[in-house]
């Protein structure tokens, strides 16, 4: 194994002039169309191999594919989050104004993920005739805060970084919706993983009080590098998500774990708005 070649080879992959537009609109495309490839390969997939997946609504199956695909997502934003966060000597120094080629790629990367997701969301509402405020919100401010940093070249990538790794408790519940679909409702392994999630919750809120405490540090730079109408939105996203969203994605959480009933159509609710539920038993019913 060449060390040097490895680590010329894994420059190159992020190697591109971020100040033209060109390049920012293909790799946001490149994002759309990659997590669209692994939505459309995750349906396919469950259509082939999950006996059970034939037997759900449309609405389940989207709410599957988009849950799955949200939590490969969710590895790639803990791997980009973590490294800005903890390693990355950059930004460790400079937490307002830094940037790197390697968040460049991911931050556009992940907007086009989060445009695919509101076109998934927004679609789903209009077939399906239902509408979750919280998930529009969240959807809205993840696509504000985003167009922001892609549309500004000099503002700084720190706090979108942040931004992205809040995504943490993606992966754990992806596991938990298949878990879900296969029956394994109140297996230790469930419960674990349950408890695994409200870990991770309780850890966004945690990153959450840390985006505050850099923005409150560095308030003046802040504002001027992002610019004010960009500020506002990157604001309002973080109170909102401080005190309503997190809070209540940890509340319910909780609330499934101790609760007599599943709780997947909650879940499936702060996605698509529906009322419906299951109780473990019927969920006991569908498996492969």
């Amino acid at each position: 194994m060449n060390l040097e070649n490895d680590d010329a080879m894994f420059r190159a992959i992020f190697d591109w002039d971020y100040v033209l537009w060109e390049v920012r609109l293909k790799l946001v495309a490149a994002g759309f169309f990659i997590y669209l490839g692994v939505f459309l390969l995750v349906h396919w997939l469950s259509s082939w191999i999950i006996t059970s997946y034939h037997n759900l609504s449309a609405k389940e199956k989207v709410f599957s594919n988009i849950a799955i695909t949200r939590g490969l997502f969710g590895i790639q934003c803990c791997v980009a989050g973590l490294w800005a966060l903890l390693i990355d000597p950059i930004f460790q120094v400079d937490q307002v104004y830094s940037q790197q080629k390697w968040s460049w790629f991911h931050c556009l990367i992940a907007f086009g993920f989060i445009l695919l997701e509101n076109v998934v969301v927004h679609v789903s509402n209009t077939v399906f005739r239902t509408f979750d405020v919280f998930l529009v919100v969240h959807h809205l401010f993840a696509f504000g805060g985003l167009l922001g940093v892609i549309t500004n070249v000099k503002c700084g990538h720190y706090l979108p970084l942040m931004g992205l790794l809040l995504e943490m408790s993606t992966p754990s519940i992806c596991i938990y919706w298949v878990l879900l679909r296969i029956g394994w409702v109140n297996t230790l392994f469930w419960k674990a993983n349950q408890w695994v999630l409200i870990h991770m919750q309780h850890c966004c809120m945690v990153l959450s009080y840390h985006m505050w405490w850099v923005c409150i540090s560095n308030w003046n730079d802040v504002v001027e590098n992002l610019g004010f109408p960009h500020f506002i939105v990157y604001f309002m996203g973080l109170s909102t998500l401080t005190l309503i969203l997190n809070p209540y994605w940890i509340y319910r959480s909780t609330r499934r774990v101790f609760g007599p009933f599943d709780w997947s159509y909650s879940l499936f609710t702060a996605v698509f708005g529906s009322s419906e539920k299951l109780n473990s038993e019927t969920v006991q019913k569908k498996r492969i």
